[in-house]
């Protein structure tokens, strides 16, 4: 694919424990210029981290029109794209379905911004790819660590912790 003029970004999130503590991260790549955003929960899941590295990495784009293209290792989010499963679970009015606190704040910001959704297999020696499986694990291991509120409250009140 040729990237000029267009924003590449790579996601990855990590959770230790599934749940445990979580972190997510992004690389955006646009023209030869490089932003990464890195951030950690202290009790999450993998598929929170996953979405929530990309909802992060489109909320800090300026309006843009420019295509948007985003290569994640999660099935769970590029098929939620692709596979339309999410038009689905908003019209069946998001019945039994995870993270939707996530989903809401993420088709906003899809409908903005309408990136393409590339899935790459991880660990594969993808270099977006690998440098954001890092960050994701660094953070998740090291912190500092937020509180994801939503989660949490969710889980206390199902009796998982």
């Amino acid at each position: 694919m040729d990237t000029a003029n267009k924003i590449i970004i790579y996601t990855d999130g990590a959770a230790l424990g599934n749940p445990g503590r979580g972190g997510y991260a992004a690389v955006l790549l646009f023209n030869g210029v490089k932003k990464e955003v890195v951030d950690a929960f202290r009790m999450t899941t993998n598929n929170r981290m996953e979405l929530l590295a990309v909802i992060r990495a489109l909320e800090s784009l300026k309006p843009v029109s420019h295509e948007v293209h985003v290569f994640s290792d999660s099935q769970y989010v590029c098929n939620a794209i692709n596979k339309n499963w999410i038009h689905g679970w908003k019209k069946k009015g998001w019945v039994k379905v995870k993270n939707v606190d996530l989903w809401k704040r993420f088709i906003p910001l899809y409908e903005q911004f309408k990136p393409h959704f590339h899935w790459v297999k991880g660990h594969a020696g993808n270099p977006g790819n690998e440098r954001c499986d890092f960050l994701a694990t660094t953070a998740a291991q090291n912190g500092p660590h937020h509180i994801d509120v939503y989660y949490e409250k969710q889980s206390e009140s199902e009796g998982l912790f």
